[in-house]
């Protein structure tokens, strides 16, 4: 099977044509979070890829080149934490918008996520509107299917 390739960059590294549904990789140990964070994201047009701990998170990342990682922070095998620095690490995923979603709202923690690398911090119970201004942020009218 040939390997995905970054929406940022071909394997020459040229920008490529945006796909017509932004893939979003949703990161959570928890598998009501990840079915309803993956049930937002498909009504607003979006593709969804879930990984259950921050190793598959790197892996996924690498080989289905998402649009857009949603990022617990508490995760098995690898956290959060550790995964965001490795996905920033990488030439091919470096770039690609971390949001950490996360029930942890003290903010030293948040100061910590944004030294690892996420772009964005939302704290778990999830506010709708912020999810969608963040959605509408980084992936533009390509998540602009349902209102959430």
């Amino acid at each position: 099977m040939p390997t995905l390739l970054s929406n940022r960059e071909d394997a020459a590294g040229a920008q490529p044509a945006p796909r017509a549904r932004p893939l979003v990789l949703v990161t959570d140990d928890h598998e009501d979070t990840r079915f309803l964070l993956s049930t937002i994201l498909e009504r607003r047009g979006c593709a969804v890829v879930e990984a259950v701990d921050g190793e598959e998170a790197v892996r996924l990342a690498e080989s289905a080149g998402p649009d857009l990682i949603l990022m617990d922070a508490s995760l098995p095998r690898v956290d959060g934490l550790a995964a965001t620095r490795r996905i920033r690490q990488s030439g091919r995923t470096g770039r690609v918008p971390i949001i950490f979603v996360s029930g942890r709202a003290e903010p030293a923690f948040r100061i910590v996520a944004r030294a690892a690398g996420c772009d964005e911090y939302l704290v778990k119970p999830l506010d709708m509107a912020q999810l969608g201004g963040v959605l509408e942020k980084y992936l533009g009218r390509r998540a602009q299917g349902f209102a959430i």
